[in-house]
């Protein structure tokens, strides 16, 4: 089974229950950029309390998943992680945060297509963003170059008062200007 077969899967079961998500991370760049080969798929979910439970009794038939630490993500609005016991890849589901920002950029999720099913992906400028929050928590050169990439392929297309204006607010400005050279 290949890792976006294992993706869909997931995807399917979320639209089912209704829980609204978009592909994030990796894969969303390399939709709107450079693929690259990746361990893992990140996914931000906004899920209420019933339709994670409900999520939680699907999924655990196909996966390994720690209803504690799903629950306990819910409640920090963090993170938790899925890993497929036939493959071993791994999801991480992220819960929407609650700040301006990811509220924004959840609402301007975007059709994308991924095995040849439609799915829900972060806009290419939220993605240049969230990518360039990850280089600074983190200071990874992989980061710059996925946003690099969506950059290269986006060129003007892109909306670059929203990407000045929201760099500003998660103070990123300095990584923006780096990577539109």
């Amino acid at each position: 089974m290949t890792q976006v077969r294992v993706l869909t899967e997931v995807l399917e079961i979320l639209e089912r229950l209704g829980i609204p998500y978009m592909i994030v991370g990796s894969f969303a760049s390399g939709f709107h950029g450079e693929f690259r080969a990746t361990q893992d798929a990140d996914l931000v979910i906004d899920p209420t309390p019933d339709q994670l439970r409900a999520f939680l009794t699907r999924v655990s038939e196909d996966f390994y998943v720690s209803p504690e630490a799903a629950a306990d993500a819910l409640a920090r609005r963090g993170q938790f992680n899925l890993v497929h016991f036939e493959t071993a890849w791994k999801i991480d589901l992220i819960i929407r945060k609650k700040r301006p920002f990811s509220e924004v950029e959840f609402a301007r999720r975007q059709e994308g297509s991924l095995g040849g099913r439609p799915a829900a992906v972060n806009s290419p400028e939220d993605v240049i963003l969230s990518k360039l929050e990850w280089a600074r928590a983190s200071g990874s050169e992989r980061q710059l170059g996925d946003a690099a990439g969506v950059v290269a392929a986006w060129g003007d297309r892109l909306d670059w008062d929203y990407l000045v204006r929201w760099a500003e607010d998660l103070e990123v400005s300095d990584l923006l200007a780096r990577i539109r050279r």
